[in-house]
């Protein structure tokens, strides 16, 4: 029986650079180059831990542009330009207000500080008042890491088999499943049908 459900937002409530090119499109945007494209992605997993925990992603700017001789324009947001190349994932949201009809639903996230409003403000959040929000850059963990299943079970005080937890990422989704909570891996390469996945196995084992 599920008695609460807890979603990832990006690749799965948001459409992110997950299963798409976005990813290497800002790169070549802001200069860097197909030489430079492994290094870069190199420096940015370094300094995303820190972001995902609190860290000002726009702080890691004069460190690109030093690094690797890029030019930003007056004004340039990391932050903003993520967020701009965000969409909502409008097949999600007949699943969500599915499941609210039933159980409690909450997010669980790495999220970088400011981001979820910034989605939010933007539209491309659902218009959903979620029972609970765990997000990696206000609590100060992320996951995969326990510390973070462990705070998000302890919000809700519910048994770890009636928790139901939706990620796009294997490794989160091991994490939480190891933790003892049940899983559901949200292939972001196609929304549409990942979403219509989801709708089946909630039903499924909402039944049990």
């Amino acid at each position: 029986m599920i008695s609460f459900v807890y979603f990832d937002v990006g690749g799965v409530v948001v459409s992110d650079f997950s299963g798409t090119d976005k990813w290497v499109k800002m790169k070549r945007d802001i200069g860097i180059t197909i030489e430079n494209d492994k290094e870069f992605d190199q420096f940015y997993d370094k300094y995303e831990k820190e972001v995902h925990v609190g860290r000002d992603v726009d702080t890691l700017i004069p460190l690109m542009a030093e690094k690797f001789n890029l030019i930003f324009p007056a004004g340039y947001s990391l932050l903003k330009d993520f967020v701009d190349r965000f969409k909502s994932n409008k097949s999600i949201l007949p699943v969500i207000d599915k499941i609210k009809q039933d159980c409690q639903i909450g997010l669980l996230t790495n999220m970088y500080p400011g981001m979820l409003s910034a989605m939010t403000k933007k539209g491309i959040m659902p218009l959903i008042s979620w029972n609970v929000i765990i997000d990696s850059s206000v609590e100060g963990c992320q996951k995969p890491k326990l510390d973070i299943y462990k705070l998000a079970e302890q919000k809700i005080n519910i048994k770890k088999d009636n928790i139901l937890f939706i990620d796009n990422t294997m490794e989160n989704i091991d994490a939480a499943k190891n933790f003892g909570w049940q899983t559901f891996f949200y292939d972001s390469v196609d929304h549409k049908n990942s979403s219509n996945n989801l709708l089946n196995y909630y039903e499924r084992v909402s039944r049990n």
